[in-house]
């Protein structure tokens, strides 16, 4: 491979002068530019780009960590920084993680080896401890509330956005609610169930774990809820659902079933999804590409984002309430 001593000798200037054609520098004569651009072509040069990337102390690729990519929320995610990537013209790295903490330690030592600039975590199952040891090797923002850390974030309020949900249902009369999640041990998980008992507490209502489902994430899991639903002798008459998808599994069984929604169980998904404006389900809106913008420009720039940032979320209401 032709390297810039080999364009030196075919154009018959200097290494340096080389240098400065390659790096555009303004102080080269246009005969000898035209000499090395003319060598440039002949030769077919291609220039290391590790070296150039070395050179500039950048490789402009960003890491993005998600459990998984074929979800909607995920995916509105990873298209909201991909919009601000291709902006900044940065690449991205995509590390799915389906949680296993292995996965998420290979994202952050590509930070610690310098081999990305920065990570986005979109969802972590790596503890507190974990991302506070790596913060000294690159920047590292989260999607969840990380206010009270010194760890860079863009979120929502889940516990505001759960509580809100819950309020509207008590008023809609609704007394026996329920909710279900994927896992207890996220972040904006126990944030909701921190709501769910600040508001039985408020109202002095019965707690009923059987109520409470996990593992629910996806469209098939709507049908799941429904079953253990059916199965209780005293079932709820209402349920925040972890998403849309779910939202929408849980409709499309219980019209297979002649269950009516909301007469005999009213639902309020989350996210605002295309598939809950299309059949028309209650959600709480979760601005996902905005924050997903947000998110790539926290870790890119150097000073002038706020540390923490929250996006509001917004009941929108339709018919199955």
């Amino acid at each position: 491979m032709t390297n810039i001593r080999d364009l030196a000798k075919m154009a018959g200037v200097s290494v340096t002068t080389v240098s400065r054609v390659l790096n555009k520098h303004p102080y080269v004569s246009e005969e000898k530019r035209n000499k090395v651009l003319a060598a440039i072509k002949e030769s077919n040069y291609q220039p290391n780009i590790n070296a150039v990337h070395l050179s500039m102390g950048k490789t402009f690729l960003v890491g993005v960590v998600v459990p998984f990519i074929d979800h909607p929320y995920f995916s509105l995610l990873i298209k909201g920084i991909a919009a601000e990537a291709l902006r900044h013209n940065y690449k991205l790295v995509l590390f799915q993680t389906s949680y296993d903490k292995d996965k998420e330690f290979e994202a952050l030592q590509m930070l610690k080896q310098k081999q990305i600039d920065g990570l986005v975590i979109c969802s972590r199952t790596s503890s507190w401890a974990t991302i506070e040891e790596y913060l000294s090797y690159g920047p590292i923002t989260l999607c969840e509330d990380t206010r009270g850390r010194n760890v860079p974030s863009t979120f929502v309020d889940h516990y505001q956005g759960f509580m809100a949900a819950l309020e509207y249902l008590y008023q809609k009369g609704h007394r026996k609610i329920g909710y279900c999640i994927y896992r207890s041990s996220g972040t904006n998980s126990k944030n909701r169930a921190l709501a769910y008992q600040h508001f039985i507490e408020k109202y002095q209502l019965p707690y009923h774990p059987e109520y409470i489902i996990t593992r629910c994430l996806h469209f098939e899991d709507g049908n799941k809820v429904l079953n253990r639903i059916q199965q209780l002798s005293n079932p709820p008459t209402a349920m925040l659902l972890t998403s849309d998808e779910v939202a929408a599994g849980l409709v499309t069984s219980a019209q297979k079933r002649k269950i009516s929604i909301p007469r005999d169980l009213a639902i309020i998904g989350f996210n605002n999804q295309p598939i809950a404006q299309m059949m028309r389900i209650t959600t709480i809106e979760i601005p996902l590409i905005e924050i997903g913008k947000k998110l790539f420009l926290q870790v890119v720039s150097d000073s002038h984002v706020a540390l923490h940032q929250e996006i509001p979320a917004a009941l929108i209401e339709r018919e199955t309430v």
